[in-house]
């Protein structure tokens, strides 16, 4: 691990099993499990170039680094948390592998040109604008609600960065799948696999994992519902092999 400059409310966590290390803080949003199943479901070439947007503090990107041998872009539009960024590569040594840039995601296209990616992964915010009081940290209320991009916005970007064939995965709330499906079909991202995310298995889901090919066939396939929850109240097998057995995915 290198030495990294801290600011006064940053902390460094372990990040799951892999010897990885992730500076934090309470004043930003901090990675959650939703990160952590796109991380382990999206499709992943031995080597090529993918890119990560909405990266935040660029979680997603360092998790992918234990599948891949790939170089990771990470876009992040928020100035504090694309140096948070920065700084977790040089904390783990993958500074040369990982490439974190602060812009718009909107516009990221036009500086790292359109078709240039085996693979886009997007954990965006997910609910929209409110007409009231938003969250008075404005870390956490842009990671939280549509303030910087829409849905559409992420992916239309998506759209013109990654390859044909190339595929494109993202997490979001459950009640939004049509919406997500039918935006990834505005723009020529064919829907190819679901995942289900429910808490128990008495619940709804409450988050989906979904995955497209640019300019993909029709077809689409339903995995088996994620449940994070046993009965005990612990984390599933699949999730605990993903937290503390060394599982990279989760198909």
């Amino acid at each position: 691990m290198k030495q990294v400059p801290l600011l006064p409310t940053e902390r460094i966590d372990d990040l799951l099993t892999h010897d990885l290390k992730i500076i934090q803080s309470e004043q930003v949003f901090s990675f959650s499990l939703d990160a952590v199943l796109l991380a382990r479901f999206c499709s992943v070439a031995p080597r090529g170039r993918m890119i990560d947007l909405c990266t935040g503090n660029g979680v997603v990107p360092l998790l992918l680094t234990t599948r891949t041998r790939a170089e990771i872009w990470g876009v992040e539009i928020q100035e504090r948390l694309a140096d948070m960024a920065v700084r977790n590569a040089l904390l783990n040594g993958l500074e040369e592998r990982l490439h974190m840039i602060q812009g718009d995601l909107r516009t990221i296209a036009q500086t790292l040109g359109h078709g240039q990616f085996d693979a886009v992964t997007v954990n965006p915010p997910y609910l929209p604008v409110p007409n009231g009081e938003q969250n008075v940290n404005e870390h956490i209320a842009a990671a939280r609600h549509e303030i910087h991009c829409t849905l559409e916005d992420v992916i239309a970007a998506s759209a013109k960065l990654v390859k044909p064939g190339g595929k494109v995965a993202m997490v979001h709330r459950a009640t939004r799948l049509i919406d997500i499906c039918y935006l990834m079909r505005k723009y020529r991202i064919e829907p190819k696999r679901i995942r289900y995310v429910h808490a128990r298995a008495q619940e709804e889901a409450m988050m989906v994992l979904i995955e497209g090919m640019k300019d993909g066939k029709p077809e689409v396939r339903t995995l088996a519902p994620l449940i994070v929850y046993d009965e005990d109240q612990t984390y599933c097998t699949e999730l605990q092999e993903i937290y503390y057995g060394g599982r990279t995915s989760l198909k």
